[in-house]
């Protein structure tokens, strides 16, 4: 009878042990791959400054040179936006992939991303519609669509700039909690 509560004590803890050791490792890929996520935005922060500094030349170029730019160099930097809106739509299929993988605030950053590019992707093609349309670079219109497109871009960047720097200030204070915890354990 005592070898059965012994052998029976062993097997409990034997399946506790192999719980523990289990359990963390979906905890630890859930990890993964929001670091995944994380490192999905923090690629999209970089293209998206590169994105709103591009709009923003693009503006300057009916504030400081309304007429004095050749249409063609109008068209090289719509171009390069335009590249730049693809390459951020690119890397929001990658952060939409890894949404179901994402902590809440990732795919809350996620859901507010998906709008304000497609919004500045469709003020792109308007813009370049409109000038290859009229090919004067100092139409209201075209100047309308040039601001709209560097508002657009910079607040796309603040946002993903703000939630990047969140979720890099957040891991720093779940260090720095997991660490007080560890040193009052230890006193």
């Amino acid at each position: 009878m005592k070898k059965n509560k012994i052998a029976i004590w062993i097997a409990s803890v034997a399946v506790l042990g192999v719980v523990i050791l289990v359990l963390p490792l979906p905890l630890k890929a859930a990890d993964d791959d929001s670091g995944t996520v994380f490192k999905l935005l923090s690629e999209a922060r970089t293209q998206a400054f590169q994105l709103s500094s591009d709009a923003a030349e693009m503006e300057s170029f009916t504030t400081y040179f309304p007429q004095s730019l050749a249409w063609q160099t109008h068209i090289d930097a719509l171009n390069r936006i335009k590249g730049d809106v693809n390459k951020m739509g690119r890397q929001l299929v990658k952060l939409e992939e890894a949404k179901a993988t994402a902590l809440p605030w990732q795919r809350l950053a996620i859901d507010r991303i998906t709008p304000l590019l497609k919004e500045l992707a469709a003020n792109t093609t308007a813009t370049i519609e409109t000038l290859n349309k009229n090919k004067d670079v100092a139409a209201d219109e075209y100047e309308d669509y040039l601001e709209a497109n560097a508002d657009s871009a910079s607040y796309l960047a603040a946002v993903i700039g703000d939630f990047v720097d969140y979720g890099k200030t957040k891991a720093r204070l779940e260090r720095l909690t997991n660490r007080l915890e560890i040193e009052a354990k230890a006193k």
